[in-house]
């Protein structure tokens, strides 16, 4: 009999192509509570998740054999991680298998913000072009010789740097500690970060610690000539504060990939002129799609040889 994998979200077909010659994959949870586990997934050895679906210390409870949590991605917030410890239930994540490309969209939400991308599109697209001169057009701010500030260096962060760097940004950052293996410039606050930078970029992975760490404070050390992007979590940013922000004119401008109840975006932010807003697809390229379900394959063969993991996360 092949040992059972127990899905909380759609898996890709390719995915599914490298495990079911080996596994039996049941169908995906019709929601993440012990009431919606079948009978058959109490003998599920690993769960496929993704870091948005709760993985809950009674869903654990009802999956006796449930030696692993593999997530889609690299966020792996709603696991409890101290309900699968105590079980030794090992978790693993995406790791660094998309930073490229979500450091790739993250700089252009920076440009769309910044250079007035979207708007430019609107305009030619109304016909405003042939009526009148390209010069009516607002002048754009760019990114040539500012400020990036940083918000977790971690490996997306550190792609990021990467790439502000060739546009001839100025990289600074913020962490828990400083990183003595990288150039940038380190700022022990958050607010410190916020009033260094004129644009701000949020890419600290999402905790309990985190929410709403983007408050009505640090927006306004921003200020009036700063613009805030974020391709981490919703729950990093207090929208409210963000929304109060832009209606009094505190920041430039923002660019938002992820919301705090996703899919639900308050009907404010839609208003704004100088807002970019996106659907949480950083990580929708063909390369890091591809890259996440290998290494999740890879993790999970590992698993049941009794291999060490690949991209384990740590307990907490």
């Amino acid at each position: 009999m092949k040992p059972v994998i127990l899905t909380a979200m759609a898996a890709p077909a390719r995915l599914l192509q490298m495990l079911e010659p080996h596994f039996s994959v049941l169908p995906p949870l019709s929601a993440p509570v012990p009431e919606a586990v079948p009978p058959e997934a109490r003998d599920a050895r690993v769960l496929i998740t993704l870091g948005g679906i709760k993985t809950s210390a009674s869903l654990i409870e009802a999956l006796p054999q449930l030696g692993l949590i593999a997530c889609y991605g690299t966020g792996y917030e709603n696991v409890d991680r101290v309900a699968a410890a105590a079980r030794g239930i090992k978790v693993t994540n995406a790791a660094d298998a998309n930073a490229a490309a979500v450091a790739e969209f993250a700089m252009g939400l920076a440009l769309a913000a910044t250079r007035d991308i979207l708007r430019g599109d609107a305009w030619l697209r109304a016909g405003n072009w042939q009526n009148k001169a390209i010069e009516r057009l607002p002048l754009a701010r760019g990114l040539l010789g500012r400020r990036i500030g940083i918000f977790g260096l971690g490996a997306i962060g550190v792609e990021i740097a990467t790439r502000a760097r060739a546009f001839g940004m100025e990289v600074g950052y913020h962490n828990r500690r400083p990183r003595a293996d990288l150039p940038y410039t380190y700022i022990d606050s958050l607010k410190g970060l916020a009033e260094w930078s004129d644009l701000l970029m949020v890419a600290v992975r999402a905790s309990a610690q985190t929410e709403h760490a983007v408050s009505t404070e640090v927006l306004e050390a921003l200020g009036p000539d700063g613009v805030l992007v974020n391709i981490s979590r919703g729950s990093v940013v207090d929208e409210a504060a963000l929304i109060a922000a832009l209606d009094g004119q505190k920041i430039a401008g923002a660019a938002l990939d992820v919301f705090e109840h996703e899919p639900k975006i308050p009907a404010r932010l839609m208003e704004f002129p100088n807002v970019v807003l996106t659907p949480h697809i950083a990580a929708l390229a063909l390369t890091a799609q591809q890259a996440q379900q290998q290494l999740m394959a890879d993790n999970i063969f590992a698993y049941f040889a009794g291999q060490p993991l690949l991209s384990e996360v740590p307990a907490p």
